[in-house]
């Protein structure tokens, strides 16, 4: 390594050649983050990743597959996330060349590479030494990294010890095939779409394993090259810029974690003045002293082997599992307020609060406790009615699916009726903001799962003024 580091206008790049004749290792260091950024990154994400229903956590590189292969589209590329933490995680390789993009952690990391073939290897494995190579990228980093199939690698801390994550990626599998056994089981798994980046993974051989542990090369030994943006490496400039940015790390990765949120994935849902025709609510609570129905509408066909039933379950998963977090905080509060009263208290907004019931006399589905429920026989509509009896009030709601011929209309229906001068009180409180938020937002939210689980279902864009 030059000990007078080369001054480059454009970004920073290491471009080591392959030692066995392959596609050769590019490094490119993009931007230099704000202090403290890559620790919080990986925190802020890597949580993310855990909570996602492909979360896979193996090989010491948890990952999500958050982009799958269309292959009767054309399409072979997948996208993967990862996370590298405090260990490190050991060689490995895959099949197909790999592209992705990181963010290094608040310590830094180092990428180390090994462009030896298997044939090499057979014959000698201090081959994997001799073509080991090290690049490292400073601290709060972004950076990409290019290599071809076969290329082992593994990224570990900057420093033996370090409580700093090493880095969190953005992963393009360019050809999920590429590489593979157009006759293997693994290709077999890849074209079911059950491919992970576990799966695709392959770790070293014992017999250079056991090399490698007899013969551990020395770091100043292994050819190095350093990345760095705005100060040299090995200057008193970056030894000042690294003390600082590892302690805001760990305090940017305490700090606590936003919410996520997606806009835009299903319409607004659309207020009517009445329940529709043939709903069940029609037949609740008479004498009631407040309702309302919202609707919102999806586009799309109903894959085959789907019906109205099935869709309303799917639903009912949705309020279940997709919450507005204001709904949440609001219920939050409501729950300490009325606790003193011995009101009814739930984590779930009031519409669909009795899906939390223990009472398991009568199931939607199976799994959902209803007060009622109706499906139509041709299967192309299907309502359930939740609800629950306060000491101040009792609530009824029907949540109802209808496939059309252009789409699927999805509602949710209300009514309240007062048990008391308390009751109307709370009601003159509270109807307002459920009527502009709480119903709809729980509504719309929870229509969020049919897009995710029919891709042939879309929003029906400017269907509602």
């Amino acid at each position: 390594m030059s000990r007078h580091p080369d001054v480059v206008a454009g970004f920073p790049t290491a471009r080591i050649r392959s030692y066995s004749g392959g596609l050769p290792v590019e490094v490119v260091l993009l931007a230099q983050l704000g202090h403290g950024a890559g620790d919080r990154l990986h925190r802020d994400a890597g949580a993310r990743q855990r909570g996602h229903d492909g979360f896979v956590d193996a090989l010491d590189e948890p990952s999500v597959r958050v982009a799958a292969p269309d292959f009767d589209a054309g399409e072979r590329s997948a996208l993967f996330t990862f996370a590298v933490g405090a260990g490190g995680h050991p060689f490995h390789r895959h099949a197909g060349h790999r592209v992705f993009t990181a963010v290094s952690g608040s310590a830094g990391a180092r990428l180390r590479f090994s462009t030896a073939s298997d044939a090499q290897l057979a014959q000698d494995p201090a081959h994997f030494a001799a073509a080991l190579h090290h690049i490292e990228v400073p601290p709060d980093c972004l950076f990409t990294v290019r290599f071809g199939g076969g290329t082992w690698h593994q990224f570990a801390p900057l420093q033996a010890g370090s409580p700093h994550p090493v880095l969190f990626a953005l992963s393009c599998h360019t050809d999920e095939l590429g590489g593979l056994d157009a006759a293997g089981a693994l290709q077999d798994q890849v074209l079911a779409g059950d491919a992970t980046i576990a799966s695709l993974t392959e770790t070293l051989p014992a017999p250079v394993q056991a090399w490698l542990a007899a013969h551990p090369p020395e770091r100043r030994e292994v050819p190095t090259v350093r990345l760095s943006l705005h100060a040299p490496p090995g200057s008193w400039r970056r030894g000042l810029c690294a003390a600082v940015r590892a302690p805001a790390g760990r305090l940017r990765a305490w700090l606590p974690a936003g919410d996520g949120f997606v806009e835009g994935r299903v319409p607004r849902a659309r207020p009517l003045p009445a329940p529709p025709q043939g709903s069940l609510l029609l037949e609740q609570l008479p004498g009631f002293h407040q309702q309302d129905t919202f609707v919102l509408r999806l586009h799309g066909q109903v894959a085959a082997g789907h019906n109205a039933a099935s869709l309303l379950a799917e639903l009912l998963d949705g309020f279940l599992q997709y919450r507005p977090t204001g709904v949440t905080r609001l219920m939050r509060l409501r729950n300490l307020l009325v606790r003193p009263l011995r009101l009814r208290t739930s984590p779930l907004g009031c519409p669909v609060s009795s899906l939390l019931s223990e009472d398991r006399s009568r199931l939607f589905a199976g799994r959902h406790p209803v007060l009622a429920q109706q499906i139509d026989e041709d299967g192309r509509r299907a309502q359930v009615v939740l609800g629950a009896d306060d000491r101040h009030l009792a609530f009824r709601s029907c949540v109802g699916v209808q496939i059309g011929d252009a789409g699927v209309e999805i509602s949710l229906g209300t009514r309240v009726r007062c048990r008391n001068a308390f009751g109307h009180l709370y009601l003159a409180l509270i109807a307002g903001v459920h009527h502009a938020y709480i119903a709809p937002a729980m509504l719309r939210l929870a229509a969020e799962a049919l897009p995710r689980r029919h891709a042939q279902l879309s929003p029906a864009q400017g269907l509602f003024a």
